[in-house]
């Protein structure tokens, strides 16, 4: 048998790997890291993305008390990450896999030297033949720093290892034309970046045990779709879903959303993915967005910047509007927010945002 890529970033959600009772659903377990195990012996490396601690946790510990959501989520989630990657290991130590848990938080993301550190790591284990196992770190996050889901996390993580291909299993088929409880609704097998009429019949509804949602799942998508990775959304409780998708010779219906031209700068895509980490925003004059929006190459200088919003400092990323309030695009800042219109009055103006820093939105 052989597959289609060679480096590969998996995502399992909750609702796969849950029962109806909200507990560890061990056996999907097991199938899922018995596909790996076979990819991973044909040479395809595999990074995978795993929800599943709290229902571990809620497994192995029932509450005598009535917690908050906040504390409940930590608890179960601290108890369960041991049960889960101890399965984990298990499984793929049957056979003869070594894989290593990774813990993440959505601020090890937000920083350039925190996210050349988690993507250094990465790479040391898949050279090493090591099958990272990932999840956020329930127990230190908090609400507002959370990811929507793991289906951001995972979006994230296939763009910084420069992943073929995303899988994203949930608990239905893909993407539907309609509700995928009706029986006339159709899976839409395949989408292009330029597609947009799929984009009306996207349920906003949460699913199960999940934090987020299809419309989650398609926004990442489309994404990482547009940095050059090809995204297939499918059914996780299908029996050999992996290798059936991934398999040259084999067919399943599934959503797959087409890549795009891969994108060649690291930094450009490290900030294409930190618009949920800017901590401000620079509103821009119709000259400055024109100038950007060229063909030429051009970095955004203080003196087309008309108000500076939020507290930020150099280095940190900001997001960038026009004076409509319309999206631009996101970039790192050369300048604190104090310093921007000061530099606006200088003769000799340095970019606030250079163009090797700058992440320009396409919609």
């Amino acid at each position: 048998m052989s597959f289609n890529y060679k480096k590969i970033t998996i995502k399992v959600g909750s609702n796969v790997l849950t029962k109806s009772d909200g507990t560890l659903n061990v056996a999907r377990m097991e199938h899922l890291v018995d596909q790996i195990a076979l990819l991973h012996q044909k040479g395809v490396e595999v990074i995978l993305v795993s929800s599943g601690a709290v229902a571990a946790g809620r497994s192995e510990m029932k509450l005598n008390r009535k917690l908050d959501t906040v504390s409940s989520r930590q608890l179960w989630s601290a108890i369960g990450q041991v049960k889960m990657i101890n399965q984990y290991a298990a499984f793929f130590n049957k056979h003869g896999i070594t894989c290593a848990q990774v813990l993440t938080t959505k601020d090890n993301f937000g920083d350039r030297n925190h996210y050349l550190n988690m993507k250094n790591c990465f790479t040391t284990l898949l050279e090493n033949r090591v099958v990272p196992v990932v999840n956020e770190n329930d127990t230190i996050s908090v609400t507002e720093l959370m990811f929507t889901d793991n289906d951001e996390l995972s979006g994230l993580i296939a763009s910084m290892q420069n992943s073929e291909a995303l899988i994203i299993l949930s608990n239905i088929d893909g993407i539907y034309d309609g509700d995928p409880k009706l029986p006339e609704s159709q899976i839409i097998e395949e989408i292009n970046l330029k597609d947009r009429d799929w984009m009306k019949n996207i349920l906003t509804q949460k699913s199960g045990f999940g934090r987020g949602g299809m419309l989650t799942k398609s926004s990442i998508a489309r994404k990482t779709a547009k940095d050059g990775i090809a995204v297939h959304i499918a059914n996780g409780l299908r029996d050999h879903i992996l290798t059936d998708i991934l398999s040259k010779d084999r067919e399943v219906k599934h959503t797959w959303f087409k890549a795009g031209k891969r994108k060649s700068s690291n930094v450009k895509k490290w900030i294409a993915y930190s618009h949920s980490f800017a901590k401000g925003e620079l509103v821009i004059n119709q000259g400055a967005k024109d100038a950007l929006n060229s063909a030429k190459a051009t970095s955004l200088l203080p003196i087309g910047v008309t108000e500076v919003k939020g507290l930020f400092k150099r280095g940190d990323i900001v997001k960038i509007i026009d004076e409509q309030g319309r999206l631009v695009g996101w970039g790192k800042s050369q300048y604190s927010a104090d310093k921007v219109k000061a530099e606006g009055e200088s003769l000799k103006q340095k970019p606030v945002v250079h163009y090797d820093y700058l992440y320009l939105s396409e919609d």
